[in-house]
């Protein structure tokens, strides 16, 4: 059996797989993640990191979406390692 723990999705490791738990934001913020498929229980995979390490591009649903730390801090997943 796997092992699980709630991290913020910036601390998610490259090509790991997550499941959003909790977006803990404004809600203008919140509403444009849900928008953009960010909903509970959703598969996320980080899958590129800025030249600066500033954002990460995150697989979601098929499609790539590049989110700033700032926002992925917000973002609670959970990761089963």
């Amino acid at each position: 059996m796997k092992n699980s723990m709630e991290i913020t999705l910036s601390e998610l490791p490259l090509n790991s797989l997550g499941y959003i738990s909790k977006i803990n934001c404004n809600e203008n913020i919140k509403r444009r993640l849900l928008d953009l498929g960010l909903i509970e229980n959703s598969k996320i995979i980080p899958v590129l990191v800025s030249p600066f390490g500033n954002s990460k591009a995150y697989d979601i649903r098929g499609t790539l979406i590049s989110l700033r730390n700032d926002e992925s801090n917000n973002i609670i997943v959970k990761y089963y390692f």
